[in-house]
């Protein structure tokens, strides 16, 4: 296995349950691509349309970082335009929070959103 940081560690009476942070970021992306109001995640900080992620990496716009049994997430977001920018960052939080939760057994400890971008219907076409 690769070193323990990457990893989520529950100990169990009969033995260890391991999850990768790939797989906390997999939960996170899957919850964030059904809120409405949301065109995608990056892979940066900054709006590109290089950088928007495909069905096949939603992962790769989810940050996971974890110490022991405290997971903080990072996701990096671009909303579709007319939308109400905070309220939809408040949706992924409380989705991410809602499934890494259940999937997991864990609550994250912080949930960062960084709205790195607006699609209009023109940057959606292109």
């Amino acid at each position: 296995m690769a070193d323990r940081k990457d990893y989520l560690v529950q100990s169990l009476e009969n033995g260890n349950i391991w999850i990768s942070e790939e797989v906390i970021a997999s939960i996170a992306a899957l919850a964030v691509r059904d809120v409405d109001g949301v065109y995608g995640l990056s892979t940066s900080a900054t709006l590109d349309l290089g950088n928007i992620i495909g069905k096949k990496n939603l992962r790769r716009g989810i940050k996971v970082n974890i110490d022991g049994e405290k997971i903080d997430i990072s996701c990096n977001l671009v909303v579709k335009y007319g939308e109400a920018v905070m309220d939809i960052a408040k949706q992924v939080q409380e989705a991410i929070n809602s499934e890494v939760t259940s999937m997991t057994g864990i609550t994250p400890n912080k949930i960062n959103i960084n709205v790195c971008g607006v699609a209009t219907p023109k940057t959606a076409t292109k």
